[in-house]
């Protein structure tokens, strides 16, 4: 299969690249085929000839068309896992070694520096954690061997410059990966704003049917890309082909689903201004501390935050929705809540993550606002 490529595609749109991305080039087509295979479900591969693929742990080109049409988006060589984590966790052991020193968002995913502080421990570590917002301080990169950005936070929605932070992190000799899951590749491109990594929990609005769970990292580097992929095969964390299949049909409607679920990101959050406390959707954001990282933002996504009184509040609030369901992840078709203070985050008791899904955007608000009052 021909991958359509960055370059083949580089004066087409998003849109465009999403539904064309990893099916091959026009004009290569054979009568007869399908217009979009099926997954490939194979352990062993017949041997011989040049055939790229010989056992289902080291390859498959169901993996392959998926990766080809992600890599085009973050720019970059992209290496598909098994979930979100599974990303996070084999970039972490290929890149660190006894006695580096990380630096990790304090206000990321409660799971990240779990798996350091519970996985990694054998390795002594020295962990630096720092707000998405910071400060950050002259010499903070001094001596670090991997610099995690997760810019906008999961789940305060914080941003930061990455390509200030990408600029300073390699004057000190360090690496920088940004966890990308909550914009995804429509909304930033990290790798183009200078970080060496972009991570991504492909569960969430990638795939964005709440069905699968799913992961990959994309890189500047060819050579850092090969040592993830044998990272890979000999952990064993591999993707699933029928996953792998649906997160590829999933991601040709991407750019629709994250329109609508940010025009309604948008009404909820106006709609929601002086009803609720700790109101934020980076695309509401009017502080100019914030201007540089937002500017570096293609486009806003459908996730945003608020504060109802405490975890009864939450609970009498999705009670009373007819649209709204609360379940632990964002990015889908439906409407959800989180009420991120029950996972350990150190966020008050009615701390609100609010995923816009693709409703009709005067219901989803009608019905919002009903369930508040």
């Amino acid at each position: 299969m021909t991958a359509f490529s960055a370059d083949s595609g580089a004066e087409f749109g998003d849109g465009t690249r999403c539904v064309h991305g990893g099916h091959g080039g026009h004009g290569g087509e054979r009568p007869g085929e399908p217009l979009a295979p099926g997954p490939v479900f194979a352990a062993p591969y017949h041997l011989g000839g040049d055939s790229a693929d010989f056992y289902g742990r080291a390859g498959n080109p169901t993996w392959r068309a998926l990766e080809a049409a992600i890599g085009d988006l973050d720019g970059g060589p992209c290496v598909l896992l098994p979930s979100g984590m599974a990303a996070i966790s084999t970039l972490l052991r290929s890149v660190l070694r006894a006695g580096d020193s990380l630096l990790l968002p304090s206000d990321g995913y409660y799971a990240t520096r779990q798996f350091v502080q519970d996985e990694m421990d054998a390795l002594s570590l020295r962990v630096k954690k720092i707000p998405t917002t910071g400060p950050w301080p002259e010499g903070i990169f001094d001596g670090v061997r991997l610099v995690l950005l997760e810019t906008p936070s999961n789940p305060g929605l914080d941003v930061c410059d990455i390509a200030e932070l990408a600029r300073r992190a390699h004057a000190a000799g360090a690496l920088l990966a940004v966890d990308n899951t909550t914009a995804t590749p429509l909304g930033q491109r990290p790798l183009e704003l200078g970080a060496d990594f972009a991570i991504a929990s492909d569960t969430k609005a990638l795939s964005g049917h709440s069905d699968l769970l799913l992961g990959h990292v994309s890189t500047a580097d060819g050579e850092w890309a090969e040592r993830l992929r044998k990272a890979r095969t000999l952990s064993g964390s591999i993707p699933g082909p029928f996953e792998t299949w649906l997160a590829h049909r999933s991601l040709g409607t991407l750019d629709l689903r994250l329109a609508r679920q940010a025009q309604n990101a948008s009404a909820l959050a106006e709609a929601l201004r002086g009803r609720v406390r700790g109101l934020r959707w980076p695309g509401l954001s009017d502080d100019p501390a914030h201007a540089a990282a937002r500017a570096q933002m293609r486009r806003w996504g459908g996730v945003f935050r608020f504060e109802l009184a405490d975890a009864d509040a939450v609970a009498e609030f999705v009670r009373r929705s007819r649209l709204v369901s609360q379940v632990t992840s964002f990015g889908g078709v439906h409407s959800t809540v989180d009420r991120r203070a029950q996972w350990g985050d150190p966020v008050p008791e009615g701390f609100v993550r609010f995923s816009a899904g693709c409703e009709d955007t005067d219901d989803l608000v009608a019905d919002v606002l009903g369930a508040l009052n």
